[in-house]
C-alpha cells in the first residue's frame, strides 16, 4: 500500500466548547489580534525608522517582532473564521501549513533568543572586541542562522508527517499540531523516521537552552564585579530573561500538559493551555523591550511628546 494519506479534511473539535459565545469570543480575539499587530509594527517601525536604534541589539528585537507576527498570523485569522463558521474543518494541505508556521514559529522565537544572549555576552563581557565581533556580516549570519535552522528542521519534520498514512482525522485542539498529526498514523506506518527527528530537533533546541545559561553564568558573573556593567545588565538582559523565562514556561508547560496531561478538563482550560504561547509572548515581549530599554522608550515618549504639541 502506497504510504501516502488519504485524509483530505480534518475536524478542529476544540473549539466546539466555544460556540455558544461565538461574537464575545471573536470580538475580543480579534481585538487581541490588533494590539499584537499594533504593538509588534510599532516597535518594528521605531527601530526602522531611527538610525540610532540600528544597532545589533535592537536589529535582533525586530526580528524576534517579525517572528511574533508570523507566529501568530499562523493561527488568529483562521481561528476568526473558525468562531463564525458553522463547521471547523481545515485542509489537509493547510493543517501541514500550520502546523509548519506554529512549530518553527516556536523554534524561531528560541533561536532568536539565543543569538540575543550571544549578543548581549559579547557586549557585557568582551566589551573591547563587541565591534570586531558583531560585524554586519556576522550580524547577517547570525540572523540566517535563527530563521534558517528552525525552517529547515521544522520542513523535514513536516515532509515526513505528510509520507505517513493516517487514520483519524479529529483534532482535538483548535489548531493543528505535527505530532498530534503523527499520532493519527495508522498502525502499520513506519513513523520511525518521524520520531528520529523529533528527539533531534528536541535535542538541537535543549543545547540553545544551554548555550543561554552559559551565556548567563558569564553575564553574572562580569555584572557581579562591575557597577557599569550590572546598569547595563538591568537595561539590556532583563527585558531578554523576562522574556525567555516567559517563554519556556508557556512552551514547557504545554508540551508537558501534551504529553501528560489529563483530558478530564475543561475543553475551555485545555484550548488556554494549549495557546499560551501565541497569546502572552507576542503582547509582552513589544511591552517589555519598549519601556524597559532607555533608547527605545525615550524615543517612544518623544514620539508621544510632538503629538500632543
Amino acid at each position: 500500500m502506497d504510504n501516502v494519506s488519504l485524509v483530505r479534511i480534518f475536524t478542529l473539535s476544540g473549539i466546539n466548547e466555544t460556540m455558544n459565545n461565538r461574537i464575545a469570543i471573536f470580538s475580543i480575539t480579534l481585538l487581541y489580534y490588533c494590539v499584537i499587530l499594533f504593538l509588534n509594527i510599532s516597535l518594528m517601525m521605531i527601530i526602522i525608522i531611527d538610525e540610532n536604534l540600528h544597532e545589533p541589539m535592537y536589529i535582533l528585537l525586530c526580528s524576534f517582532c517579525i517572528n511574533g507576527l508570523y507566529g501568530t498570523t499562523g493561527f488568529y485569522p483562521k481561528f476568526l473564521i473558525d468562531v463564525l463558521s458553522s463547521s471547523q474543518e481545515i485542509s489537509y494541505e493547510g493543517c501541514l501549513l500550520q502546523a509548519f508556521i506554529v512549530h518553527s514559529f516556536a523554534c524561531c522565537d528560541l533561536s532568536i533568543l539565543a543569538v540575543m544572549a550571544y549578543d548581549r555576552y559579547l557586549a557585557i563581557c568582551r566589551p573591547l572586541h563587541y565591534h570586531s565581533f558583531m560585524t554586519k556580516r556576522r550580524l547577517s549570519q547570525l540572523v540566517c542562522f535563527s530563521w534558517l535552522t528552525p525552517f529547515c528542521i521544522v520542513s523535514i519534520n513536516i515532509v515526513l508527517t505528510s509520507r505517513l498514512k493516517l487514520c483519524g482525522t479529529n483534532i482535538q485542539k483548535l489548531f493543528c499540531v505535527n505530532w498530534i498529526i503523527v499520532k493519527f498514523a495508522c498502525s502499520d506506518t513506519d513513523t520511525v523516521s518521524s520520531n528520529i527527528i523529533s528527539y533531534a530537533t528536541i535535542f538541537i533546541y535543549v543545547s540553545h537552552g544551554f548555550f543561554i545559561i552559559w551565556t548567563y553564568m558569564h553575564l553574572i558573573r562580569t555584572c557581579v564585579r562591575s557597577k557599569d556593567d550590572r546598569v547595563k545588565f538591568m537595561q539590556t538582559c532583563v527585558p531578554h530573561l523576562v522574556s525567555l523565562i516567559t517563554f519556556l514556561v508557556v512552551i514547557v508547560f504545554d508540551l508537558m500538559y501534551m504529553r501528560f496531561g489529563s483530558t478530564d478538563l475543561p475543553q475551555s482550560l485545555q484550548n488556554f493551555i494549549a495557546i499560551e504561547f501565541l497569546l502572552i509572548p507576542p503582547v509582552m515581549n513589544p511591552l517589555i523591550y519598549g519601556f524597559k530599554m532607555t533608547k527605545i522608550r525615550n524615543r517612544i515618549l518623544g514620539l508621544v511628546y510632538v503629538e500632543r504639541k
